[in-house]
C-alpha cells in the first residue's frame, strides 16, 4: 500500500481490511510521506494489539527522481512489513 496525502485514519483502516484477508501487507512511502508511514505502522500494531500483529521487514533506501525543472534529486523510501505473529 502506497502512503500519499490522504488523512491518516484512511490508511490505518485500509491496512486492517487487508489484514484481515492477508497474511502480511508492506507500507511503502517517499519523500514527505516516510513520517505517515510510520504513523500509520504503529497506529495498526497498537490498534490490534490483541490480534498478534507486528512489524516485520523495514527496507529503507533512495530512489532517483528527474524533476519538472530537468534536475535530478534523490528521494528517500522506506518499506514496512506487517505480518500476523
Amino acid at each position: 500500500m502506497y502512503i500519499g496525502k490522504k488523512p491518516l485514519m484512511a490508511y490505518v483502516t485500509s491496512t486492517l481490511i487487508q489484514l484481515a484477508n492477508q497474511p502480511t501487507v508492506t507500507i511503502k512511502a517517499r519523500g514527505l510521506s516516510i513520517g505517515r508511514a510510520v504513523d500509520v505502522s504503529q497506529i495498526t500494531i497498537k490498534r490490534m494489539e490483541s490480534a498478534g500483529y507486528k512489524i516485520g521487514d523495514v527496507r529503507i533506501g533512495s530512489e532517483t527522481v528527474k524533476s519538472e525543472d530537468g534536475r535530478t534529486r534523490n528521494v528517500s523510501t522506506i518499506e514496512i512489513e506487517i505480518k500476523k505473529a
